[in-house]
């Protein structure tokens, strides 16, 4: 992983941290960490170079995601999200080059002004993508939605609080209520802190808490498995939404709603916020194998 703190470049790789051209193991001892310095070999032969060396709980993910995701416009069967859900509830940050001892995941290695959010790209295609999301503490993905997609999330560090809304079908809301103007109804799906390790959450195209925000207590890494990608040639373009509390537009009193107007909000949809801008970084951890 790669990073910019304090204008210092550095690349996070399992126990690793490249900086300033040289590589740095961070240990743990005695309450502090010391720093092992290991150069970089600028020259290497070819016969020296060793064949990448696959993480076999990430094949094994690869694997089920090709065996899961059929395309735009389909969901994924039960049976198969479930298996999909048993391999990401048993992964670790070792599976894709993470280490909680790194000196980001530390509790108190907290950002008070700006933090931006960092991602990275494991595996891509037409039908899914692995992606991994780096939220330093405080850091926050704004609400946003996900159209026609599925997605799998699995915290694999930290601690996180998530919000996430469904749409109420525009028939029932407009038989419930007269709709404010550039507001839509939506239904409170979560909204609660999640702490690794933690069971993987799903979101469908249209149940779930397919719009959802993500915001960072501590440190945090997201593993999000998407299928499909994002693509806004195909339609399936980003939106971001800002909520409103379901009471701060009570169009009559309705029965429907009443017993349970905290589970509802309004959302309006808005431009894409200052703080959704994110840094790509190279992934640097175990290769997928593509049979």
């Amino acid at each position: 992983m790669k990073e910019n703190i304090g204008n210092v470049s550095m690349k996070m790789e399992g126990g690793l941290v490249e900086k300033n051209g040289e590589r740095v193991r961070h240990v743990e001892k005695d309450d502090y960490v010391k720093r092992v310095i290991v150069k970089k070999r600028k020259h290497c032969h070819s016969s020296n170079v060793k064949k990448p060396i696959s993480n076999k709980a990430l094949q094994k993910l690869f694997v089920s995601c090709k065996e899961t995701f059929k395309g735009p416009h389909t969901v994924p069967s039960p049976k198969y999200v479930h298996k999909l859900c048993h391999i990401l509830d048993n992964m670790k940050p070792e599976d894709v080059g993470l280490c909680k001892d790194l000196q980001f995941f530390k509790p108190e290695n907290i950002f008070k002004e700006n933090p931006r959010v960092t991602y990275t790209t494991i595996y891509k295609c037409d039908n899914f993508s692995l992606c991994i999301f780096f939220l330093p503490a405080k850091g926050v993905i704004p609400l946003h939605n996900h159209p026609g997609m599925t997605v799998f999330s699995k915290l694999l560090l930290g601690q996180m609080h998530i919000k996430s809304y469904d749409w109420v079908d525009p028939d029932v809301s407009h038989n419930l209520l007269k709709q404010p103007s550039q507001l839509r109804l939506a239904k409170l799906k979560a909204n609660k802190v999640f702490t690794s390790p933690c069971d993987t959450s799903v979101l469908y195209p249209k149940t779930g808490g397919n719009i959802h925000e993500f915001t960072a207590i501590t440190p945090c890494a997201v593993l999000d498995v998407i299928g499909p990608p994002y693509s806004k040639d195909d339609g399936r373009d980003c939106s971001y939404y800002r909520d409103h509390p379901y009471t701060s537009f009570p169009n009559g009193e309705i029965a429907e709603l009443k017993e349970e107007n905290e589970s509802y909000g309004w959302l309006e949809e808005i431009e894409m916020p200052e703080n959704s801008q994110m840094d790509g970084i190279e992934y640097l951890g175990p290769p997928i194998i593509e049979n």
